[in-house]
This record gives C-alpha cells, sequence and structure tokens, in this order.
C-alpha cells in the first residue's frame, strides 16, 4: 500500500509539473490537472487506509488480500487517465471510439472491485479490538461515510447525464455542459450542479472523522469522558454525511455550489440546528452520574 502511495506521490510531482509545462487543456481544464487531482487523492486514501489496517493487533490475510485488490484498481485508474492524457484525449465519459469506451468501461469495473475491498476492509477492521473507543468510531465511521462518497458518483453515469453528444455517455456537472466556467483548482461548475462536490467530501470522509477523533481526544480528552467524545464523534459523523447527500441533492437540481437557493439554504440551516441541538443534548448529559452519586 505505500510502495503504492509514494508512486502516486510521484505522479502528482509529474503532473504538477505537466499543468505548468504542458499548454493543453480538455474539456475546459489543462490536460494534466486530472491525474494530479486523482494522484494526490490516491496519496490521501491509501496513507489513510494503511494506518487503518495497522490499528489491528494481528495480520488478517482477507484484509491484506482487499487491500492488494485496492492497489491492483488504484494503478489500472491511473494507467488508464495517464494514457489518455498522452493520448491527448478523456479518460471519463469517453466512448467516442471502441478503445476509449473499453478503457473507461475498465475504469468503471476497476472502481466497482474497489468500493467492494474497500467495504471488506470496514468490515475487518471494525471487528477488531481497539483500545481507544472514540478512534474505533472514527475508523468506523470514516469507512462508512467513504463509500457512501463513492456511491453517490453514481448518477455521473446514468441515462440522465447524457449530454446528448456522440460518443460522451456520462457528464460531471448538471445542467450545463462539462468543460465551463468552475472554481479554481477543483473546476467545480460556477453555472451549473457538479456532482463531483458531494462525491469529494464524502470520500475525505476516511481523513476528516480521525481528525476529529484525534481533536476531541486532544481538546476535551480530559474534560470529558470517553462515551461523551464518542457520542460527539457519531454526532460529527452523522452531520457529515447528511451533508455529502444535500451537496449531492443540491448538484442534482443544476444549482452551482456558491449560488444555492432559499430550498438549499434552508436545508443548511436545518442541518446547522439539528448538529447544533445534538451536540447540545450530549453535552447537558456530561456529568449527571456524579451529581446523582453525590446527591
Amino acid at each position: 500500500m505505500m510502495v503504492f502511495v509514494s508512486a502516486m506521490a510521484v505522479l502528482a510531482v509529474v503532473s504538477a509539473v505537466g499543468v505548468l509545462a504542458d499548454s493543453r487543456v480538455l474539456t475546459g481544464a489543462p490536460i494534466w490537472l486530472k491525474p494530479l487531482k486523482f494522484s494526490v487523492s490516491f496519496v490521501l486514501y491509501g496513507t489513510t487506509l494503511a494506518w487503518m489496517l495497522s490499528l489491528s493487533p494481528r495480520r488478517i490475510r482477507i484484509a491484506e488480500w482487499a487491500g492488494t485488490v485496492i492497489v491492483a484498481t488504484g494503478v489500472v485508474e491511473m494507467v488508464v487517465i495517464v494514457g489518455q492524457v498522452l493520448r491527448g484525449t478523456t479518460s471519463h465519459f469517453n466512448a467516442t471510439t471502441p478503445l476509449n469506451g473499453a478503457l473507461f468501461g475498465l475504469m468503471g469495473a476497476a472502481i466497482l472491485v474497489l468500493a467492494l475491498a474497500h467495504l471488506v476492509i470496514g468490515i475487518v477492521v471494525l471487528r477488531q479490538p481497539v483500545a481507544d473507543r472514540v478512534a474505533r468510531y472514527a475508523v468506523g465511521l470514516g469507512l462508512g461515510l467513504t463509500l457512501l462518497g463513492m456511491l453517490v458518483a453514481i448518477p455521473m453515469v446514468l441515462p440522465s447525464q447524457e449530454p446528448g453528444i456522440e460518443g460522451i455517455s456520462g457528464a460531471h456537472s448538471v445542467g450545463v455542459p462539462d468543460g465551463g466556467p468552475g472554481l479554481p483548482l477543483v473546476g467545480w461548475s460556477t453555472t451549473g450542479g457538479d456532482l463531483r462536490i458531494g462525491h469529494f467530501v464524502g470520500l475525505h470522509a476516511l481523513q476528516a472523522l480521525p481528525i476529529l477523533a484525534i481533536l476531541l481526544n486532544r481538546f476535551l480528552g480530559a474534560r470529558l469522558d470517553e462515551r461523551t467524545r464518542v457520542r460527539l464523534l457519531v454526532v460529527g459523523g452523522g452531520a457529515y454525511g447528511v451533508l455529502t447527500m444535500l451537496l449531492t441533492w443540491q448538484a442534482l437540481r443544476g444549482q452551482p455550489l456558491l449560488r444555492p437557493d432559499a430550498l438549499t439554504l434552508a436545508a443548511v440551516a436545518a442541518l446547522v440546528v439539528a448538529t447544533a441541538t445534538a451536540a447540545g443534548v450530549v453535552l447537558t448529559r456530561v456529568g449527571r452520574p456524579e451529581m446523582a452519586r453525590v446527591a
């Protein structure tokens, strides 16, 4: 796994150089931007997954096999993406020729296998005893929400996302063509919905939830007991999952991230209020057993 991460780190550097040195543009973005984004994502994903596997007190063969499958499918994904860049064409939604269609189909199959292997690792890791319950819940929620992040990308390839262009079998954007005006670096559409946003947020739950656990233990470990910190983590994980779905729902309605309508703003406000209320309820229960014993 870490060999794969190292290779992706090298590819990220090569791709960054490509973005600066190669003037070619594809669907409105530098042609090397997609390999750059995917390689950085795999660095984060692989490193976090390797750490999660290391939490197990013993080696588990099925988890090791699943990790190997993830590495293999990741290699397939990146070989196709980089290969298509070298050919000067797109890798995603490209069925303009039999070869391009076969390569996109291969990528789709690889991602499906990766998701299944990810699920296997999640089940295995959750069954292992971990001394820190906050970390255990963070790992479980992170793995589960990352799988959700993979699933919310499915609408990109549904028939409703076909733009009516011959040879194009899907799209990131909703309501506008891919390749239009977008946010810096990420390229998310600023004129229509973009399904990559919820996909991105969900995928990085794998890092966000463990970071939340670290913050809870570091800054509240002396003030709150473990059960309370676990409950706060669950509240945070639940809010993160709802946010992933909310961003996907906003995109499916053809709405840019930075131009939410009243309905979207109301949904965000409801999420904030519900999260704050749930956290408040958890915190109001702190110390009640001790108070009862004193009484």
